[in-house]
C-alpha cells in the first residue's frame, strides 16, 4: 500500500508539473515582463523552451505558482536620495513603472519620465524574493517539525517513539552515528546541532523544489555558497595546531619542497568550500533542467505519443530527483563532517 501511494504521488507531481509547464507555454509567459499571444502580423508566438526553463529555476520578485496565480512579495529598496522604500512587487508586474522604478529582468532600476534607465542611481535591493520567501518557509517548517520531535522525546522518555518522532528518529540516529560521530570522533557533540540542521535544511529544500511552482532554493549558487562558507568558517575556527602545521609544514616533506606543498595545501583549503558549493548547485539545477526539458518536448512536438512517453520518463526522473535530494543532503553533511574531523583530529605518532 505504501509503495502504491508513493508511486501514485510521484506520478501526480509529474502530471501537475506538466500541466504547469503547459500553462506557461500556452500563454507565452516570461518572468518579470508582459508577453503577447500574437505578434504584430497576427502570427502565434512559438513555444520557447529556454524561457520556460529559466523562468522556473531563477529567482523573481513575486512568487508565481501558476500562470495567473502570483503571490506578491515585498519590494524593499534603498537609495541615497529617497532612503528606504517598501511596496508590493505587484506594482511592477507586466512592465509597469511605479514611483520611478521598473523591474527589468528581475533587476529593479530607476527610470526617468521617458522610461530610460537612470544610470546615476543604483537602488540597493533588500527585497523578499521568491527564494527568500521559500527559505523562510523551510525554516518555519523545520522549527515546527523538530519542536514536535523534541516534545515527542520528552513525552515518550523511556518508551517507544510514536507519531512524527518515530519517522525522524531513525534518520537523526543514522546521520549522528554513521556520518557525524564516525568522521569527527569523540568531539562530535559540539558540532551536532549545526550538522543536523545542515542536513535537514538541504533535504527539505531539495524536496520542496520538486513541487509545482516551488522555488529552486538549493539550485541557487548564492545559497550553496553561503552554506559552504559556514562550513569553511567552522572548520578553520575549530582547527587545532596539527591542522595548521600540516598546511604550513607537512610532515615528511623535504625543506626545499615546502613552498610548493604550502601552495598546494592553500589551494586545497579553498577548493573544499568550492566543491561543496558547485556540487549541490549543479546537481539540483541540472536535475530541474532535465525534467523541464522533457516536459518542454511535449509542446515542441505537439504529439500525443510524445506526451505519453515524456510523462513516463518525467515520472521516472522525478523519482530519481527525490533520491538525489536525499543523496545531496547526505553528501554535503558527510563532507562537512570529514572536513571538521580533519581539523580537530589529534596528532597520532607513527
Amino acid at each position: 500500500m505504501l509503495k502504491k501511494l508513493f508511486i501514485t504521488s510521484l506520478l501526480s507531481i509529474a502530471l501537475i508539473n506538466s500541466l504547469t509547464a503547459q500553462d506557461h507555454a500556452d500563454h507565452g509567459h516570461e518572468a518579470g515582463e508582459a508577453t503577447h499571444a500574437e505578434h504584430a502580423g497576427g502570427e502565434e508566438e512559438k513555444f520557447s523552451m529556454d524561457k520556460m526553463i529559466m523562468h522556473h529555476i531563477l529567482d523573481e520578485h513575486g512568487w508565481e505558482f501558476a500562470h495567473g496565480f502570483k503571490l506578491p512579495l515585498p519590494v524593499i529598496l534603498y537609495t541615497p536620495d529617497r532612503s528606504l522604500e517598501v511596496f508590493s512587487s505587484a506594482k511592477l508586474d507586466d512592465g509597469q513603472t511605479y514611483n520611478g522604478y521598473q523591474n527589468q529582468h528581475e533587476h529593479i532600476v530607476r527610470v526617468d519620465a521617458a522610461g530610460n534607465v537612470d544610470e546615476s542611481i543604483h537602488p540597493i535591493d533588500f527585497s523578499i524574493t521568491k527564494n527568500v520567501a521559500s527559505m523562510l518557509l523551510s525554516a518555519f517548517l523545520l522549527i515546527v517539525i523538530f519542536v514536535s520531535v523534541a516534545r515527542g522525546y520528552k513525552k515518550n522518555a523511556g518508551k517507544a517513539p510514536s507519531g512524527i518522532q518515530s519517522f525522524f528518529e531513525p534518520v537523526i540516529t543514522a546521520i549522528k552515528d554513521d556520518v557525524i560521530k564516525a568522521n569527527i570522533g569523540p568531539k562530535y557533540e559540539k558540532y551536532l546541532p549545526y550538522l543536523l540542521t545542515l542536513f535537514f535544511f538541504i533535504l527539505i529544500n531539495n524536496i520542496l523544489g520538486l513541487t509545482p511552482g516551488a522555488a529552486n532554493l538549493t539550485g541557487n549558487i548564492a545559497i550553496t555558497l553561503t552554506l559552504a562558507l559556514f562550513t569553511f568558517i567552522i572548520v578553520h575556527f575549530s582547527a587545532n595546531k596539527n591542522y595548521w602545521m600540516h598546511i604550513v609544514a607537512p610532515p615528511g616533506v623535504p625543506g626545499w619542497l615546502l613552498p610548493l606543498f604550502f601552495i598546494i595545501e592553500v589551494i586545497g583549503v579553498f577548493m573544499k568550500p568550492a566543491s561543496l558549493t558547485i556540487r549541490l548547485f549543479a546537481n539540483i539545477t541540472g536535475g530541474h533542467i532535465i525534467i523541464l526539458s522533457f516536459i518542454g518536448l511535449i509542446f515542441m512536438f505537439e504529439s500525443f505519443a510524445v506526451g505519453g512517453a515524456v510523462w513516463l520518463i518525467g515520472s521516472f526522473m522525478t523519482m530519481i530527483e527525490i533520491l538525489v535530494a536525499f543523496i545531496q543532503a547526505y553528501i554535503f553533511t558527510l563532507l562537512t563532517s570529514m572536513y571538521i574531523g580533519s581539523a580537530v583530529e589529534e596528532h597520532h605518532a607513527h
